[in-house]
Formats: C-alpha cells, sequence, structure tokens
C-alpha cells in the first residue's frame, strides 16, 4: 500500500487552496480532554474566575457539525455497508487503538479544528440569503473569497486523495487523515444547516430555546433533535437509534430509495453537490420554518423534524459507504 508521511503539509486540490499547515499521523497522541483539563486547573483559579468559566461552559458554543452521536451514527451505518475491498481498506488506514471502528474517529475533524485552523471552513457552506439554492462556483468558498474551500470542495479533494491508495508508487497524502476527514465531511453535509444562510452562519447566530434550554438553532439540528430521540424512544441510547435506521434502510420505509441515494454521475466518485442541494432545501423547508429570534421549540417541531434528521443520517451512512466503495474498489 502508500506509504503515510506523517510530517507533511496536507495539500489540497480541486482548486481548494490553503496554507501549508504541518499533518500529523491523526489520532496517536490524543490531547486530554477540555473537562479534564479544566477540573485539573480548577483549584489554582480564583472563585470568582472559577465560577465565570463554569458558567461559559454550560452555554453551547456556536457549533459546524452534527454532534458526536450524529457523526457516530453515519460512520457506523457506512461500515456495515462497505465491500470487502474497502473494509480492507479502512482497516488497514485507521490506527491500530480504533479497533478497526471508523465511528470511534468520526468526530476526529471537530476535535482538531484548534490544532488546524485551516480546516474550519471546510466544515460547511453558507448560501445567499432566501435563495434555498446552492451553486458551487458561487457558495463554495471562505470568508476571505478563496474558492473550493467549503465541505464540498473538501469532499472532494480528500476523495482525490484516498484515490491514491490504489496507486503503487507512495504518495505525499496522509491518507489515515484523509479518510477521516472525509468521513466527517459526507456526514456534515447532511447535516441541514451546514448550507445554511450567510447572514446567520447555518442558525449559529439564531437563538433559541429547546424546550426549556437556551441554545441555537444550529445545535438543535447538530445535536437536540438526536438526543431527545434518544431520551424519548430508545432509553438515552444511541445504538438503539442506530439499529432502527439500519433497519428502515434494509427493510422499511426507505429500502427502495437507498440504490438513487448511493448514484452518483457518470465516472464521479464523489457527489457532494447533490447533497448540499438537498441540505439547503431541508434548511428551508424544516430548519428556519418558522423559526424567529428567542422562539421557544418544543414537541411540534421536535415531531415534524425528527424525520428529517433520521433521513439525512441514513443517507449520509449511505453514501459514505457508497463513495469509500467506488474509492477503494
Amino acid at each position: 500500500m502508500p506509504t503515510i508521511r506523517p510530517e507533511i503539509p496536507l495539500p489540497l486540490s480541486h482548486g481548494i487552496h490553503v496554507l501549508n499547515q504541518p499533518s500529523r499521523l491523526c489520532c496517536s497522541d490524543p490531547s486530554p480532554s477540555v473537562p479534564a483539563v479544566r477540573m485539573e486547573a480548577a483549584a489554582t483559579l480564583p472563585p470568582l474566575l472559577l465560577l465565570i468559566l463554569l458558567a461559559a461552559t454550560a452555554v453551547p458554543a456556536p457549533s459546524h457539525a452534527w454532534g458526536v452521536d450524529g457523526h457516530l451514527m453515519v460512520c457506523q451505518i457506512a461500515q456495515g455497508r462497505l465491500s470487502g475491498a474497502a473494509a480492507a481498506a479502512v482497516k488497514d488506514l485507521l490506527p491500530s487503538y480504533a479497533g478497526n471502528n471508523l465511528s470511534s474517529l468520526c468526530s476526529w475533524a471537530d476535535d482538531v479544528k484548534f490544532r488546524y485552523p485551516w480546516s474550519s471552513p471546510l466544515h460547511y457552506i453558507d448560501t445567499p440569503d432566501g435563495l434555498c439554492t446552492y451553486r458551487y462556483d458561487r457558495d463554495c468558498k471562505d470568508e476571505d473569497g478563496v474558492e473550493g474551500r467549503c465541505v464540498a470542495g473538501a469532499i472532494n479533494n480528500y476523495t482525490s486523495q484516498l484515490l491514491a491508495y490504489r496507486r503503487s508508487s507512495p504518495t505525499e497524502y496522509n491518507l489515515t487523515q484523509a479518510l477521516l476527514f472525509l468521513s466527517h465531511f459526507i456526514g456534515d453535509i447532511h447535516q441541514p444547516l451546514h448550507v445554511g444562510f450567510t447572514s446567520d452562519k447555518g442558525g449559529n447566530t439564531i437563538d433559541v430555546h429547546w424546550y426549556t434550554r437556551k441554545t441555537v438553532l444550529h445545535h438543535v439540528w447538530d445535536a437536540s433533535i438526536i438526543q431527545t430521540a434518544e431520551d424519548d424512544f430508545y432509553g438515552d441510547s444511541v445504538a438503539g437509534y442506530i439499529d432502527t435506521l439500519k433497519k428502515n434502510i434494509t427493510q422499511g420505509e426507505w429500502s427502495e430509495q437507498v440504490s438513487s441515494w448511493e448514484a452518483c454521475g457518470t465516472n464521479q466518485t464523489a457527489c457532494p453537490d447533490i447533497y448540499a442541494s438537498e441540505s439547503v432545501a431541508a434548511a428551508c423547508d424544516w430548519a428556519y420554518k418558522g423559526v424567529e429570534e428567542d422562539s421557544t421549540l418544543q414537541d411540534p417541531y421536535f415531531s415534524s423534524r425528527l424525520p428529517v434528521v433520521s433521513l439525512r443520517l441514513a443517507q449520509g451512512g449511505v453514501r459514505l459507504a457508497a463513495t469509500l466503495n467506488r474509492i477503494f474498489g
């Protein structure tokens, strides 16, 4: 297989231009969790400052991804649908401590956004307010106007990098990181508010109440709907939710649609533009609809939006598997 070189830049192709950032073989030196670091330092903080910091941790920060459970669900669905060749390649590229479990590292791309700040714009797409449409040439750029720096461009890029796996010559790319970025970003592009309006940053600046808890609209779609479904229907178990999605994919309401989800254009390995167009339409039809600043979102919003979240999670998992199967042959 191609050599993975741990100390290289992460070059981006397909018109994506970033500063050359040092790359390290992913996940071999996981940092301590933020809560652990805060608790370790707490004893040395003045009481007033400690109270301020603790209060800050209770308020959800603006987010740019499905929550941990959402990404885990996408990757677990995908791994169960891999071809033999793709499954072998994924096992080969995952670090040994992952135990051949892609979902255990499916949120890695969120964890490294502070280590790799250049990667933050690669998690989403900002579209013009109110248009409810997406165009790659118009919308796939970062806040500085650099073309290709969005989640669709990142999916194209890391797909291209992973195609080097099948070549006999050494590659300059870190294929372990490419796998984890691609797996995460295919999940991200299926979250409707990852292809949301520019002015509110995909719902990150729209304050709402999820029942009694203050949050932002983006976080509702990242995590709150999923967590409420787990609490209400699955005994606080993500495994039960995943099982339901898998059954609906294989023998339930979506089984006849799966082949169309998997399809990609002629000679295309990845089709992020299709997924982005679906997401901005869902954002307009479901995420933004009926929501204003300081809205309180409760049972009617939850019950009507949960099917949309479930569909997008299922589509993300099916399409991640289909993409990896095309990449690895």
